[in-house]
């Protein structure tokens, strides 16, 4: 059996030194480190991770829960890849568990990832507040930070984008390029995202002296298939509108599907936003307006303000994400222009 002594003979280096490089050790330098590591390599050592974990209460991992309601989908995708891509270039291995479908479910998976010993925890909810994961936050041994989740009373432990606003915005350009009566499907029911999202709508409409009307409004769940049934719905209510808003990329496409077979030209009918630039917004036929939520440069943020938690170093509160409004083919003017 390989043991510590002959990677530290190997390396040319002291069985005290491999075992503060197993441990993370910053005192140890990136030249002996990498020493060493060539070394278990080179001698397939395998450490015994939990008796390393018990000793230095530590495990060099990152957990990350995310409910699975929001597995599905490119945006999702974009997260993960993000997530581990870094959490590799940080040295530390990337623990995912699942929140399922419930406050409860997401807290038990927080609870799961504690019992692992992860020195830092990513968390994406959907179903715990904003109360509820700042106690979570306050009570933990470990850090903890939040993506998407705005907590006032935790400032340092989130990251988030400022949904409403960007909506704002968006909805604002529609209406200033002479559109009035502006469509909304609204992403999946008790998602705080779906819901700033729709805040930002309505408070565009207030600010331009434009009417609220339900009868513009439909009901969607993030996927095509639900962009497809909303269209659908806003249709068959028979009410014209020159211009449609959707929660995200994928309910826009699908919108755009069915908006299509019904005969209604976009953008000369029917102009069209989503939200979040997937890839395949910018292939589509026409090439989709949409709100780019910077995804990427958040999870950079995240894992540079954890990994500074857990290295005990100085943490200030972080600034929302702007999100920044792509125009694509799909915008058009509208009859009031």
């Amino acid at each position: 059996m390989i043991t510590m002594l002959d990677v530290a003979n190997k390396a040319g280096v002291s069985k005290a030194t491999v075992s503060r490089v197993l441990a993370g050790n910053s005192y140890v330098s990136k030249t002996t480190r990498d020493r060493v590591f060539k070394a278990i390599e080179e001698t397939g050592y395998r450490p015994n991770l939990l008796a390393r974990n018990l000793a230095t209460s530590k495990s060099q991992s990152i957990g990350l829960m995310v409910s699975n309601t929001l597995y599905n989908g490119p945006y999702f995708t974009e997260l993960l890849f993000q997530t581990a891509t870094l959490t590799e270039s940080y040295g530390r291995q990337l623990v995912l568990v699942d929140g399922k479908h419930s406050a409860e479910e997401e807290r038990q998976a927080i609870e799961f990832l504690l019992d692992l010993r992860c020195d830092g925890i990513i968390v994406y909810p959907r179903f715990l507040n904003a109360d509820e994961l700042t106690a979570i936050i306050e009570s933990s041994p470990k850090p903890i930070i939040a993506v998407n989740r705005r907590l006032e009373n935790s400032p340092q432990h989130c990251v988030y984008a400022d949904h409403q606003q960007y909506s704002f915005n968006a909805v604002s350009h529609l209406i200033n390029r002479g559109h009035r009566d502006i469509a909304f499907i609204r992403g999946l029911a008790g998602s705080p995202s779906a819901d700033s999202r729709f805040r930002g709508y309505k408070i565009a409409l207030e600010k331009y002296g434009i009417d609220y009307r339900e009868q513009y409004i439909a009901e969607g769940g993030w996927t095509p298939r639900s962009g497809i049934d909303a269209a659908k719905i806003l249709l068959d209510r028979g009410i014209t509108f020159s211009a449609l808003v959707a929660s995200n990329d994928d309910m826009a496409l699908g919108a755009a599907n069915h908006l299509h077979a019904m005969g209604k030209r976009i953008p000369q009918d029917v102009s069209l936003i989503g939200f979040d630039d997937i890839s395949m917004a910018s292939y589509f036929i026409p090439s989709l307006s949409t709100v780019r939520v910077p995804v990427a440069e958040m999870i950079e943020t995240t894992l540079k303000q954890l990994v500074d938690m857990m290295d005990g170093k100085p943490i200030d509160a972080l600034q929302p994400f702007p999100g920044e409004l792509i125009i694509r083919d799909s915008l058009g003017p509208g009859p009031y222009a």
